[in-house]
């Protein structure tokens, strides 16, 4: 159990919750509702609220935690990542050198034409196809530590790949909301604890969402690729859980009937 980490992800939590109109409209000194509020509505002691938000308490049941979820109005990644922080899940597995299931390798060889990888939890790249490498680059030439989509980012950033006009920092946003939830289920693991340290030197937007406790999934991205041969291509990328893994499926498609789409069939 992370008592700190447990204490600032219910306070960012409460933070970021809009107050009841209908509760009045008494003036507010903070943002989002009061402690008192939030333990009423879990129907808990003001003091012992504190006491977690202080981390200052002992380890919250089952039922503290299901009825913190409901009064901070909790997604189901955000309820995972607090059973988690509060120690009422075991660590996970080490699957970082698992091998890659075999249908999983099938299945990005028959995507064809669409550009798709696989990443780990560590956000490494472990697998990919061939348009995948015709998109974006030579994964097989790169040293295994640069197969990384937060590495990648920071090393292509702005000359390969960049976010439309009100998309900025979206992708950092995803990566440290996959990154919090990947440090819940492996607290221990020290080159998940490198790569924050790393991007969030670099980014401003990644620094931010870990700094919210922000887990929530964003499944697509929408993106603007360079490419020396196919010109300016405007992309969807869309991740999707493999069922039964710790993979994810990273997938690029276009609009279809639209340029990008036509320069993408081209690969």
């Amino acid at each position: 159990m992370s008592r700190g980490d447990l204490a600032d992800f219910l306070r960012r939590r409460r933070e970021a919750l809009r107050p009841d109109p209908a509760r009045g409209r008494r003036a507010r000194r903070t943002p989002g509702l009061r402690r008192e509020e939030v333990a009423e509505l879990a129907g808990m002691s003001v003091s012992y609220h504190e006491r977690l938000e202080q981390a200052r308490a002992p380890r919250p049941s089952p039922e503290v935690l299901a009825a913190l979820g409901t009064a901070l109005r909790l997604t189901a990644a955000e309820r995972e990542h607090l059973a988690r922080l509060a120690g009422q899940v075991p660590p996970a597995p080490d699957t970082a050198h698992a091998g890659v299931p075999a249908d999983a390798r099938r299945l990005l060889d028959r995507l064809g034409p669409i550009p798709a990888y696989l990443v780990g939890e560590r956000q490494d790249i472990v697998a990919w196809n061939a348009a995948a490498a015709a998109l974006i680059t030579r994964f097989d030439l790169l040293p295994a530590e640069d197969r990384n989509t937060v590495r990648l980012s920071i090393r292509l950033g702005g000359t390969v790949c960049s976010a439309p006009a009100g998309a900025e920092g979206e992708f950092a946003r995803q990566s440290a909301a996959q990154l919090r939830a990947a440090s819940a289920r492996h607290p221990a693991d020290r080159v998940i604890g490198e790569l924050v340290n790393e991007f969030a030197a670099h980014s401003a937007d990644f620094a931010a969402g870990w700094r919210d406790h922000d887990v929530r999934p964003i499944s697509t991205l929408r993106k603007h690729l360079r490419h020396p041969e196919l010109g300016e291509l405007e992309l969807d990328s869309q991740t999707l859980l493999l069922p039964g893994t710790d993979l994810r499926l990273v997938m690029y498609t276009a609009e279809p009937g639209s340029p990008s789409a036509a320069a993408l069939a081209q690969l």
